[in-house]
């Protein structure tokens, strides 16, 4: 075994404490799998609204932050409590004023706040008696706590050598703001090709900055240096390219567990598919569409975001609901853009009978879809990792995926899915027809792909000896002073 770290993990979004996607999911079981390798992994986050109403679990602890500004010492508190079913400590950076509001994100002085959050976890691990051997930060959000680390952090013998790691979820968000946030943080740099006149783009720093780089897919790790997928960071990333790295993300299989998962109307394993055909039932009496046993539940459950590839999906929902390829039944489950809703609401009252959309946040309704439905779409445009094509296929319902991103890395067509590559109505269609044809006319095949897709191993194990090799990397040249 490797020798254990000290590893300071700082997030926006830490499950089940915040979440509104993947980042949250990685923030709450990527710690658990290091710990679980033997490393000391200290989780810090911001203090939202629902830690400083009192969350079950955490606590205030008695440490008062005095976090530098150019405004001068701003004071902060500290809760702490501990990710569920394991020892990793959670720290929470209480500033009322910036962080306790309604939701998340979305407010004019989001960089200001996350900014203040990265150099508050900083300051923490002062406090603590506690220098990490590596820091590894998530997102714009916490790129300013690698800018400041690689800058003037240097000047301070308690930072001073400490290499980091940069993950990049979503490389489309960025965190940009005016120049004036480095007179807030005390740093003095250039600025970068990246960045417009009199701008910051904390992604860019956490690219430009960070000891090793890396985003949650290989695939995605190689989309990212292109033109199309680099979203302007294609130059830079070209140039950090022999320290950006691909892991794929893993799935917490405690939460994630057909064979005991509470949510769902009937437990099934790989070896005992009885319950999958209650679950099937029941999904359709919940979702009002009559009971058969004889036709195919096509489901996708998602964020309703452009991202997600639904400019290519309600052409093809029409043509499924039609019967073009046969009889099937049709099952959506998210919430997002308001023409995305709308879209999904019309083409569920024009097909009443044969659709159900469900357009709203149920995290207690969605195993049920994936436990019940044959075949779980995800056209995405783009895809960092993905995590719904890997619980679908855990729990027997088979992808059709369009082949960017972590969906490339996880689906084999017609071995564990189908795949299909250009972004088009028609692909798309293609790839959905050649499922149904299989699932129609040859059950065998089908129960093969179904039982490779359940057998596949995407646990976070995996995943944290992927991270395990880049943080010492990290170490490695951080010692020679590269």
């Amino acid at each position: 075994m490797a020798e254990p770290l000290k590893i300071l993990f700082l997030s926006a979004e830490v499950a089940p404490f915040a979440k509104t996607g993947g980042l949250g999911d990685i923030g709450g079981s990527l710690p658990k799998a290091l710990r679980a390798l033997g490393h000391d992994v200290r989780v810090m986050m911001p203090a939202y609204k629902n830690i400083e109403s009192g969350y079950p679990g955490v606590e205030s602890i008695p440490i008062r932050l005095d976090v530098p500004t150019n405004f001068g010492d701003i004071p902060a508190g500290v809760f702490q409590g501990t990710l569920p079913d394991s020892d990793v400590p959670v720290y929470f950076v209480a500033e009322w004023h910036l962080f306790n509001r309604p939701t998340l994100y979305g407010y004019w002085d989001d960089p200001y706040r996350f900014a203040f959050f990265s150099r508050a976890a900083l300051e923490l691990t002062v406090k603590l008696n506690w220098k990490p051997d590596v820091l590894h930060a998530h997102d714009w959000h916490t790129a300013p706590a690698i800018t400041w680390l690689s800058t003037a952090g240097q000047g301070y013998e308690h930072f001073r050598g400490i290499p980091s790691v940069f993950t990049i979820h979503n490389l489309a968000h960025q965190g940009k703001v005016n120049w004036e946030i480095f007179d807030y943080l005390g740093i003095q740099t250039h600025s970068l090709v990246e960045e417009a006149y009199g701008e910051v783009n904390f992604m860019a720093r956490g690219i430009y900055h960070a000891t090793m780089v890396n985003t949650v897919s290989p695939t995605y790790a190689r989309e990212i240096t292109t033109k199309e997928g680099g979203a302007g960071m294609d130059a830079l990333l070209r140039h950090r390219q022999y320290d950006l790295h691909g892991i794929l993300n893993g799935l917490d299989y405690d939460a994630w567990n057909p064979a005991v998962d509470k949510r769902l109307a009937a437990s099934f394993s790989v070896d005992d598919m009885n319950g999958r055909l209650h679950n099937r039932r029941v999904l359709q009496e919940r979702s009002n569409l009559p009971v058969r046993d004889d036709i195919p539940i096509v489901a996708m459950v998602s964020r309703l975001d452009w991202q997600k590839g639904l400019d290519i999906t309600g052409h093809v929902i029409h043509l499924l609901m039609n019967g073009f390829s046969g009889e099937a039944q049709f099952i959506v489950l998210g919430t997002g853009e308001h023409h995305y809703e709308q879209m999904f609401a019309q083409l569920a009252g024009y097909h009443h009978g044969k659709m159900a959309a469900f357009l709203d946040y149920n995290a207690g309704f969605a195993p049920l879809i994936y436990g019940g439905s044959d075949i779980f779409i995800m056209p995405s445009l783009f895809e960092p990792c993905g995590l719904g094509q890997m619980i679908a296929m855990r729990y027997g319902s088979v992808p059709v995926v369009r082949a960017t991103g972590g969906l490339a890395d996880t689906v084999q067509d017609t071995i564990n899915g189908f795949t299909f590559q250009d972004y088009s109505t028609d692909a798309f269609w293609n790839a959905l027809q050649r499922a149904i044809y299989i699932y129609n006319v040859d059950k065998k095949s089908w129960q093969a792909i179904q039982r490779n897709g359940m057998l596949a191993d995407f646990s976070w194990e995996k995943s944290g000896l992927g991270y395990q090799q880049v943080y010492e990397w990290a170490l490695a040249r951080a010692a020679s002073g590269g």
